[in-house]
């Protein structure tokens, strides 16, 4: 099938799901949900793709397992927070409740719509790696499996200590600064962007795989300057106050490396 059909296709499919979700969020009254459905909704995408594809078969199996597994273990680790705190939502939501007020329901439906449309972006790298008719792996292919996979691991160790140090009654009002936490305030994002990295090095071996470029760019951008690094750094200070604000200056926010002179374990909010 064509890759502008199939990306159609999959565009409509996702509007009608997430205007879906929309109306069982309303009823829920919890904005969140639509997290998780995005984390999920890519690997409906890249199944799709899969079966849909006319790539080399081999290839698109490979897409289809590492955008699965990425979205299946995102996906179930957001709705386990999610369901957690319901009934109450993410602060993010919470902000947009009071934000637009005056036409909550158009504004959130828009939102909701706008994550489709950034499904079916964000997966480019996908939907080429599908339709890749070479008949054997790009030095570049493997290249990206390999980054894909260390960062999938690097990104479960980073989520596994960070709840291992929750989880100690000892460490309430402790900042986590331990194992990978040590080298960045935050690698679970630091390794989800090389996720997208390496998703797009296996989508760059196609012909015009280079535009999937937008992919890694634009999750580049949302972490370190709209929905990762701000909001988790904000209440982070509202919750460990001190503690956090030493944190900051002895370790690198988003890019792993060496603590800087003066570096202390924080022991108190």
């Amino acid at each position: 099938m064509n890759e502008f059909l199939l990306a159609g296709t999959a565009l409509v499919a996702l509007a009608v799901g997430f205007a879906g979700l929309f109306l069982f969020a309303r009823r829920v009254d919890n904005y969140s949900v639509v997290d998780v459905a995005w984390s999920l909704a890519f690997a409906a995408l890249a199944v799709f793709y899969v079966l849909l594809g006319d790539g080399w078969w081999s290839r698109r199996v490979l897409i289809g397992v590492v955008a699965s597994a990425w979205s299946l273990r995102l996906g179930i680790h957001l709705w386990r927070r999610v369901a957690a705190h319901h009934p109450v939502e993410d602060g993010r939501y919470g902000e947009m409740r009071a934000r637009w007020q005056g036409n909550l329901v158009g504004k959130m439906f828009a939102f909701f719509q706008f994550q489709a449309v950034s499904v079916v972006v964000l997966g480019l790298p996908f939907l080429f790696a599908a339709g890749n008719p070479a008949p054997s792996l790009h030095p570049l292919e493997i290249v990206g499996a390999l980054l894909w996979l260390a960062a999938w691991t690097g990104e479960s160790i980073a989520d596994a200590q960070l709840a291992r140090f929750k989880r100690e009654p000892a460490n309430h009002g402790r900042v986590c600064d331990v194992g990978l936490w040590r080298y960045s305030r935050h690698p679970n994002y630091f390794f989800e962007w090389l996720i997208w990295v390496g998703f797009f090095l296996v989508g760059s071996a196609a012909p015009w795989g280079w535009t999937g470029i937008i992919a890694p760019a634009v999750i580049l951008y949302l972490l370190l300057h709209v929905t990762g690094v701000p909001p988790t750094e904000a209440q982070s200070l509202r919750s460990r106050g001190d503690a956090y604000r030493r944190y900051q200056a002895t370790t690198n926010a988003f890019f792993p490396g060496p603590r800087r002179a003066g570096a202390a374990r924080n022991s108190s909010p």
